[in-house]
């Protein structure tokens, strides 16, 4: 099987963006410069899936958690989504690109939240592949919203299945994570995507994420393609 072409490729992949201040730390510059680079890597590496056949790509880009970091560090992470949101939505859309943002919109400056809402319906008729922004996104939160939707909708309701929450979490036609990479050498979900990645493959790496290649990433479809996913069977 070639490395350049595996012939079992994800439907939607799922990406926990870990390193960016590691990496900025080894090369001796600011964390905010990792940040950055950050960004730039998951421009690349996802136009690169997107090519490989890749239709959904989930990226895990500001946890719940995050906002237990420095007021510094918070506010250039806000400056930098919105400069995504309002300026470089214009390259994704012209890789014809869908992008959609996942997470609760409270704690999100106004200005945010109607960036992201203008970069959704800009590229809402693009299909060469659905990049997912998980912004203030937890798993946790989702199951909870899920459900808090759910009895909204049936307050006489006295059970929830399974598929009702899949129908009222975040873009529920979205499908299932089918691989999760995760990078800078740590091996857990950190709450990412709870929900989606119940029989998800995992991939660790210990690259910090803006030195995460193009390479890496057909590294990382080439050992998804020769995994068998049972499925609990």
């Amino acid at each position: 099987m070639s490395k350049e072409s595996p012939t079992n490729i994800p439907t939607h992949l799922g990406i926990i963006l870990d390193g960016n201040r590691r990496w900025a730390a080894a090369q001796n510059l600011p964390k905010f410069e990792g940040h950055r680079a950050g960004y730039e890597t998951l421009k690349k590496i996802a136009t690169r899936a997107f090519k490989k056949g890749v239709s959904y790509i989930s990226a895990y880009v500001f946890s719940t958690e995050n906002w237990s970091r420095s007021q510094q560090e918070i506010d250039y992470l806000m400056k930098l989504l919105l400069w995504v949101a309002k300026n470089e939505v214009n390259e994704f859309n012209k890789q014809n690109i869908r992008v959609r943002f996942l997470g609760e919109e409270d704690k999100l400056s106004p200005a945010v939240v109607k960036a992201m809402r203008n970069a959704e319906e800009k590229t809402k008729d693009n299909t060469a592949g659905t990049l997912l922004l998980c912004l203030n996104y937890g798993g946790r939160q989702e199951i909870a919203s899920a459900v808090t939707k759910f009895l909204h909708e049936n307050p006489n309701s006295k059970h929830i299945s399974v598929k009702d929450i899949s129908q009222h979490i975040y873009e529920a036609n979205v499908p299932d994570l089918d691989l999760i990479i995760r990078t800078s050498g740590e091996q857990r979900l950190s709450n990412f995507m709870l929900w989606r990645a119940a029989y998800s493959e995992l991939y660790f790496t210990e690259t910090h994420w803006p030195a995460f290649t193009e390479t890496m990433l057909d590294e990382a479809l080439e050992a998804y393609s020769v995994r068998q996913r049972r499925f609990g069977t």
